[in-house]
């Protein structure tokens, strides 16, 4: 099934913008999954387990490599986000 995932991150150190790119960026790698990014979020698109397997990683690299930050998701299964 085709899902949508609407994440924002807000990493918690001043320094914050080269971090949201970085993790765009990473986002972009999955090659499987569309990445729309927006001004205040970004849309990821795909196979709903894949989707929620990439949300699953990307927040877990996040906070290993770039310290603590928050997440806010909304999933959206059953609709493509175009």
């Amino acid at each position: 099934m085709i899902s949508t995932a609407e994440i924002s991150m807000y990493p918690l150190q001043e320094n914050y913008k080269p971090l949201i790119k970085e993790f765009i960026a990473k986002l972009q790698s999955y090659s499987d999954l569309r990445v729309t990014s927006g001004s205040t979020s970004t849309y990821v698109v795909g196979d709903y387990d894949r989707l929620m397997d990439c949300m699953t990683e990307m927040m877990r690299w996040s906070h290993e490599e770039q310290g603590k930050g928050v997440f806010v998701v909304k999933f959206l299964p059953g609709y493509d986000a175009k």
